[in-house]
């Protein structure tokens, strides 16, 4: 069976976190969707500037959590600060804990998964800068370069990728966990 993953991103995020992960699953033969707040082009960030633009293959209108095996979120600052603004986001994210589906986040996507109030109680790590906001949210913070918690995938940059990406398979390869929850 197919495995089909989401990766959420808007405007600013970072160019790595997303093309990384995309092309290590794409390489697996899963099925992997850019999911976005409109559908069109996002326009990524690039360490330190602008980056290229991305085709989004789904708009968050017209798909929901059931429609994937899988939730990416790719980090930036700019990005999960757009994202965590908006409900229908939230309640995406949300229902991939719920489903008990496998949640990989990076960088500041710890930001989005603050504000959608999922991280009370999980073992996570995130950018260095954000750690305070992940402990207040009720998390335990570890710096480590991926640390796995039931289905929930994290790492803290670019830097750590390979083994962000390798954690990440070897989940959506395992498929829904029982003990994954919000």
């Amino acid at each position: 069976m197919e495995k089909r993953i989401a990766i959420l991103a808007t405007n600013g995020f970072e160019e790595s976190e997303l093309k990384s992960p995309k092309e290590a699953m794409e390489k697996e033969g899963f099925k992997v969707d850019v999911v976005s707040l409109e559908k069109g082009k996002i326009k990524s960030w690039d360490k330190d500037d602008w980056g290229p633009e991305y085709e989004v293959d789904q708009s968050l209108d017209d798909v929901t959590a059931k429609d994937y095996n899988a939730l990416v979120l790719p980090g930036g600052v700019i990005n999960p600060d757009k994202l965590r603004r908006e409900e229908n986001v939230l309640i995406f994210v949300r229902d991939f804990f719920k489903q008990h589906k496998p949640v990989a986040a990076i960088c500041h996507a710890a930001w989005t998964l603050i504000s959608a109030d999922v991280v009370k109680g999980r073992t996570m790590t995130s950018f260095p800068s954000i750690r305070k906001d992940v402990e207040n949210a009720g998390a335990l913070w570890v710096d480590e370069e991926v640390v796995v918690d039931e289905a929930f995938v994290t790492s803290r940059n670019p830097d750590d990728l390979p083994a962000f990406n390798s954690k990440l398979i070897e989940e959506i390869k395992e498929g829904k966990h029982d003990l994954q929850h919000a």
